[in-house]
């Protein structure tokens, strides 16, 4: 599958451990957020899904999840923490034990696995299209895990443990995935086999190591600006948001959230995000089953391999991969 790529940038663990005193490159700063509101009242939190009700079918959860999708804040959609998800609390923390020791792992070793150029996948930084761009304050390890065959083992640190342990990790986060998303689709009234999806790119799920750095931007209450609300991580719960896909398979009915992670100056913040998108066979666009014959596409409609090279090449700051793929009034 053809992706643009990423360009090189410097590793930032590289750069902590070569001058833990310096200053911080002005790449990595960011002076406009200080004038950002932040939520900080305690009383606001994201709303929490228990999956062990939903595929019960309980009709209160489903009713607690369509409105988390659609209804939280003023149509600010869908960032919920997921408990009793049924992933074992040993594979979670072997997952988190091994993504720890490969970032742990001497600058060399590590770059045995950078990105290449044209590819995503690697150890390195997503989306970096140009020279001059401000940059994460972050390293990533970027990989395909599922299906099996979209893998590329090249980028897989090596090791019988790693990979084991990944592919276990990513089986089991795609049996929640699958079936939140058929929750997701009852709740729509459509078929299961409308929006089939693959675990690479799309709805999101995520797990942290409990260090608060999440924040989700959310409408005023009552009127105002615009603020961003910090995630608290619940103990073995997964944050899970609706990605672009399927505000544009919903036509809106289900936004993605604009988000982001901010960083802490004396603790480093782990996250494992799985990312889910649609068969490489589906056409990205409106649900013609949810549009019915009077309501109007808010978005084009692209074929797979169109849809990801616009997506890749996007910068992703803010909504602009979804204003690129507005339709024109």
């Amino acid at each position: 599958m053809e992706m643009t790529g990423s360009l090189p940038v410097p590793s930032v663990q590289a750069m902590v451990a070569a001058g833990r005193h310096a200053p911080v490159p002005p790449r990595y700063l960011r002076p406009d957020l200080a004038a950002d509101v932040v939520v900080a009242d305690d009383a606001t939190t994201i709303p929490i899904i228990d999956f062990q009700r939903l595929l019960l079918v309980d009709p209160e959860e489903s009713a607690r999840l369509h409105a988390a999708c659609q209804d939280w804040g003023f149509f600010q959609k869908m960032c919920t923490q997921l408990i009793n998800h049924g992933v074992p609390d040993d594979v979670m923390e072997a997952m988190k034990a091994s993504i720890q020791s490969f970032f742990a792992l001497p600058a060399e070793a590590k770059q045995q696995y950078r990105q290449q150029a044209g590819q995503l996948e690697g150890y390195g930084q997503l989306f970096v299209v140009s020279e001059d761009q401000k940059l994460d304050w972050a390293d990533v390890l970027y990989l395909n895990t599922q299906p099996p065959e979209h893998r590329n083992l090249s980028f897989w640190p090596a090791g019988e443990s790693f990979r084991q342990t990944l592919d276990t990790y990513s089986a089991a986060v795609k049996h929640v995935a699958d079936r939140l998303l058929g929750a997701m689709y009852m709740n729509l009234g459509l078929q299961l086999s409308i929006m089939d999806m693959d675990p690479e790119r799309g709805a999101g799920i995520q797990s942290v190591n409990q260090l608060q750095g999440l924040q989700i931007k959310r409408p005023p209450d009552g009127g105002g600006a615009w603020a961003w609300l910090p995630v608290t991580p619940l103990q073995g719960a997964f944050v899970v948001n609706v990605g672009d896909v399927l505000e544009i398979f919903t036509n809106g009915r289900y936004r993605s959230v604009e988000h982001r992670a901010l960083v802490n100056a004396h603790t480093e913040r782990l996250s494992i995000a799985a990312f889910h998108s649609p068969s490489i066979h589906a056409t990205i666009g409106p649900l013609p089953e949810l549009l019915g014959d009077q309501e109007v596409p808010k978005y084009k409609t692209l074929d797979h391999q169109s849809f990801i090279t616009l997506f890749f090449s996007a910068k992703l700051q803010g909504k602009s991969f979804l204003e690129r793929m507005k339709k024109l009034s």
